[in-house]
């Protein structure tokens, strides 16, 4: 940069020597990058050689005074000509050349000394005549803009301090600087220790500083705040530290690790203090060229200004995911494996170690530990310098024992957290509900204690324990959704079981658990059609739409009809699937001219949801199925019918509506009776006979069977509408009801003598033997394991083939499903007395927890260790032991449990001491310091994990360092919390503070902070992450 010079003129040696000294110093110095050369005008430099080569002092070529006029292009502003050239121009001459003759003769007043630096280019060494001319500005005022010359060779810093002094920056403001061409991008100039050549700075080139608000954030990037307007945001006053953090997306996993870190006091410090920036690295190959360290100092200088409510680390996070892959995106992650990508990433950023030697490790050899100790961290110090060794990183003792030649190799390593192990139960809990073969039983729900590494088999017996049922007639299945999610078999492990999985066992006849038995197992679905086609499917028929709870049930191999399906199907559904009692079809018959809303409301008034007000009996007095072998109803229910009703369902339009299982209803062209006995014989075979001594409870439903016994929920088929206007033959024939004989003559005849004597009396007035269709209760179809009907399935015909696992669907039109189906007794279940004892919380300590991580263990196959002295890998023993201790120690409890046999989240409770955490017992190096001793810790901070492996939700607890109050972070949302409130089984990540480096609060607690719910912070907290997932399958009510 040009300077001015007005030395004073001293009294010149002689011409002799000042030839001398000039001509040795010009043909001694060499271009050396750095060095500093002068520009002198080649005419006077010519005269000046004359002048000494006389060696008449009084000669006429004596040159005067030092002048470069010729060499500006204007004396106002003094820039050099454009192109001028060495040795035509103008000469070099090194700095003690200069200033001798500057000396000896002075120069022009006010002109400057045209000085220049040597500057190191990527071809040769060369004075830098022309330097890089830029303009400088600040970021809050672009119009006031000055120009000046920098050399190539000075550092941005330099660049740094002249604009401070020439815009008046206060000292100490921390300021960054941009550059900006003249396509107006704009690009950081990190690094200001870089020279302005390496900076790709060029003439032509603004440079702009900006200074850090007061509210921590950059003019440049202002985030953006949780508050309804700037001037809410800058009048905002708060406990610094008490900040919430705004969640991006499934990022409550980095919002709860920042929050420990940012309550970590000597690493705040560090960067409250802009320690870091004189520790930056970028020139570290492991590290981030210092942006993770510089966008971390960003939020925790906004965190830590008390002008925000909740800070948004979008530039943080956008810097981690493009330094840390897997951390790009939203989706939800561990809140220790990103703690440990950011203190590594912190450490390499302000390591103090530019270039890391190469160290080979020795080992101990038999010296004593002291010795090997002290050698270990010497090297480790050697490659790693940084604030987040000075305070995170201790030493491990580690000790192998080779089983075979008892070598002993002891080495101690460095570590930045402990990880410890939880105390693994070898069984779990599980929760299933137990569906039994008794149609009116409710499901059970149990609690059972099975081995962790066991295998579904397992499950079964111990559930047959309780229940008297044979292990291997259960089968238990994954019920997701309302169809089955997944059918497991007896010798599939427990470990894919998860504890949020809706398991129900059932339990199937003995003749059904042979490959090749008597009866097939048949997996039920329950679906509802809608009142319109789906065309869009490329078919006409009804849309479909799965509910209730699906069912196995056992089917005779040689029974597999639909009409013998049907009654089987009847029987299952029996505790909540009603039939249509007598009462219902004589009104039919006698008011068939009756108003239909009359008939409607009358219906409504007697039956809520198709459930009649006097099925009040206790669930203890229903028969059992051995006082019902041969009926196909139970006290209360009214038997199965086996005789198929004339359609009764009308559209608003008057048109009967066809039915879509036309193969299960009765051929047209024989007489009721006909079909009666014909439904009769087909159902003796399945059980399906009515009792003759059920009186009027007996009366047979519409559609062939709606009284049947059953099981799981079933929803929405054709119901028989009581309200069909105008009286109809087929309405008539609706009150035609048939009983099917006990009695074994009576079956043998086919013949199904009417139930009540009206109507026989109606039956032998119609006329002739008219075909008469009725519609079922529901119709049966062929499905896949997802419960929807694929092309060809299950129409050619009325039987059904199955050559693999069969899935059928029970299709319920809305109607019938809401007059015959009661929901809310589908959904009742009881609890087993194993429900009632409660669960007990295990809890450890976490000095156990501690122990279990000094123990000796021995290596995995898939990691052994190499002995020297056997010259192979052995599965060698290994202790760890503690040596030294950080001053902040964090310890990882390892909750996520994952073996090759299985994955958990161990919900243990750890009880770990918030105050005088002493590891004196376990630490080897026993030298203590004066005052407290060196192994003695207070809690600081906890990173907390709500829910399961799949998802969650992190929080978590922090002590301010300022005033000793304790916190609750979650997400945007700050609350006061009791330190009762800290140890609970979602304790993850803890963090603990040496006593003897603890200061003290500088300020007192805060007055309110005795209510915990009272915020700390106005931001309403988000939603939980990953924790709004699909609704669950099992939604029942309990008895």
């Amino acid at each position: 940069m040009a300077t001015t010079t007005s030395a004073a003129v001293t009294e010149p040696p002689g011409l002799e020597t000042q030839r001398k000294e000039i001509e040795s110093l010009l043909q001694e110095h060499e271009l050396r990058a750095g060095d500093t050369w002068y520009l002198v005008e080649r005419r006077w430099y010519e005269q000046w050689k004359e002048y000494v080569e006389t060696g008449d002092q009084n000669s006429s070529s004596f040159p005067g005074q030092i002048d470069n006029t010729e060499l500006f292009e204007e004396l106002d502003s003094y820039h050099l000509k454009e192109r001028l050239v060495e040795n035509e121009d103008f000469v070099l001459i090194p700095a003690e050349a200069w200033h001798k003759l500057l000396a000896w003769y002075g120069m022009v007043e006010v002109q400057p000394a045209l000085e220049r630096k040597v500057v190191d280019l990527p071809s040769l060494v060369k004075v830098e005549v022309y330097p890089v001319e830029i303009f400088l500005c600040l970021h809050s005022n672009m119009e006031n803009v000055v120009t000046a010359q920098f050399s190539r060779a000075d550092h941005i810093h330099t660049i740094q301090k002249v604009m401070m002094k020439q815009f008046d920056v206060v000292e100490g403001a921390e300021t960054r600087l941009w550059m900006k061409s003249s396509d107006t991008s704009c690009e950081r100039l990190r690094n200001v220790h870089v020279r302005v050549l390496d900076s790709c700075l060029s003439s032509g080139m603004t440079v702009i500083m900006e200074m850090r608000n007061a509210d921590g954030t950059w003019p440049s990037s202002r985030p953006q705040i949780m508050r309804n307007s700037v001037e809410e945001q800058d009048s905002y006053r708060g406990q610094p530290g008490v900040c919430g953090l705004t969640n991006l997306g499934n990022t409550c996993f980095m919002n709860s690790a920042l929050q420990c870190l940012s309550n970590t006091p000597p690493l705040t410090e560090y960067f409250l203090r802009n320690a870091y920036l004189e520790e930056l690295n970028f020139t570290n190959p492991l590290g981030m060229k210092g942006e993770i360290a510089e966008a971390y100092a960003d939020v925790i200088k906004q965190m830590w200004s008390g002008r925000h409510y909740s800070v948004v680390p979008r530039i943080f996070k956008t810097k981690v995911g493009h330094f840390a892959s897997q951390f790009l995106g939203y989706q939800q992650h561990d809140s220790q494996e990103l703690l440990s990508f950011l203190l590594d990433g912190l450490h390499e950023d302000l390591n103090r170690v530019k270039n890391k030697e190469y160290i080979e490790l020795r080992d101990a050899a038999g010296r004593p530990d002291q010795e090997v100790a002290e050698e270990a961290w010497r090297n480790h110090r050697r490659r790693n310098d940084s604030a987040i060794v000075d305070t995170f990183h201790g030493l491990f003792k580690s000790t192998l024992v080779c089983p075979e030649c008892r070598k002993v190799s002891v080495t101690f390593d460095p570590f930045c957290y402990l990880s410890v192990p939880l105390p693994v139960s070898k069984d779990r809990v599980m929760e299933v509900f137990f569906v039994s073969l008794d149609p009116v039983a409710k499901p059970v729900q149990h609690r059972l204690v099975v081995p962790k590494a066991g295998k579904v088999f397992d499950l079964c017996s111990v559930l047959s324990e309780m229940t008297k049922i044979p292990a291997n007639q259960m089968v238990v299945a994954d019920v997701f959704n309302h169809r089955f999610y997944k059918l497991y078999h007896a010798d599939e492990s427990l470990s894919c079981i998860l504890d949020r999985d809706d398991i129900f066992v059932y339990e199937l006849n003995r003749g059904s658990v042979e490959e090749e038995g008597d009866e097939v197992v048949l997996a039920l679905y329950l679906r509802e059609r809608s009142h319109y086609r789906d065309y869009g499917s490329g078919s006409s028929s009804y849309g479909t739409s799965l509910f209730g709870h699906p069912l196995l049930m056992t089917v005779p191999r040689g029974q597999c009809s639909r009409d013998a399906l049907y009654h089987l199907f009847l029987q299952r559904l029996a505790r909540y699937v009603r039939p249509p009692d007598p009462s219902e079809e004589e009104d039919e018959e006698e008011g068939e001219d009756d108003d239909d809303d009359d008939e409607e409301e009358e219906l409504y008034k007697t039956q809520t949801n198709g459930v009649s007000y006097d099925d009040g009996e206790d669930d203890c007095e229903r028969p059992e199925p051995s006082k019902r072998d041969h009926c196909c109803d139970g006290v209360g229910q009214g038997p199965a019918v086996t005789q198929t009703q004339p359609d009764q369902t009308q559209e608003s339009g008057g048109e009967a509506q066809a039915d879509e299982g036309a193969s299960s209803e009765v051929r047209a062209g024989c007489s009721t009776e006909d079909s009666a006995s014909a439904s009769c014989s087909a159902s003796a075979s399945c059980s399906a006979s009515a009792s003759c001594s059920a009186g009027p409870s007996c009366s047979a439903g519409a559609s062939g069977g709606a009284g049947a016994s059953g099981g799981a929920g079933a929803s929405g088929g054709a119901s028989v509408d009581a309200s069909a206007t105008g009286p109809t033959d087929s309405q008539q024939g609706a009150g035609h009801q048939q009983q099917q004989p006990c009695e074994d003559e009576e079956e043998e005849r086919g013949e199904c003598p009417p139930c009540l004597p009206q109507a026989n009396e109606r039956q032998a007035k119609r006329k002739g033997c008219e075909a008469r269709r009725r519609k079922l209760l529901f119709s049966i179809q062929a499905v896949n394991s997802n419960g929807t009907t694929e092309r060809g399935m299950g129409e050619d015909g009325s039987a059904f083939s199955f050559s693999s696992q069969p899935y059928v669907a029970m299709d319920w039109d809305p109607d019938m499903k809401k007059k015959y189906y009661n929901e809310n007794e589908a959904e009742k279940y009881v609890k087993h007395q194993s429900m009632e004892v409660p669960h007990q919380q295990t809890t450890v300590q976490l000095q156990e927890c501690i122990e279990l991580f000094t123990t000796v263990e021995t290596l995995e196959e898939e990691n052994p260790w190499y002995c020297p002295m056997c010259k192979k890998h052995q599965l060698a023993t290994k202790k760890l032991d503690l040596w030294s201790l950080p001053e902040v120690l964090i310890i990882h409890l390892k909750r996520f449990s994952y073996t090759k046999y299985s994955r958990e989240k161990l919900d243990i409770i750890v009880d770990f001491p918030l105050r005088h955490l002493d590891f004196s017992g376990c630490l080897l190096r026993k030298t203590g310091t004066n005052g407290e001793p060196p192994s003695r810790y207070d809690l600081i901070a906890v990173s907390n994990h709500y829910g399961g492996l799949r998802d969650g939700h992190y929080t978590s607890y922090a002590r301010n360092k300022d005033n000793g109050q304790w916190y609750y972070f979650d997400d945007s949302k700050v609350t006061y919390a009791r330190e009762e409130q800290i140890v609970t089984n979602a304790a993850y990540l803890l963090f603990y503070h040496r006593q003897d480096k603890i200061r003290q609060p500088t300020l007192p607690a805060p007055l309110d902070s005795s209510s915990p719910t009272q915020p700390a912070n106005d931001v309403p907290s988000p939603k939980r992450d990953g924790m709004e997932g699909a609704t669950p399958c099992v939604n029942m009510e309990t008895d």
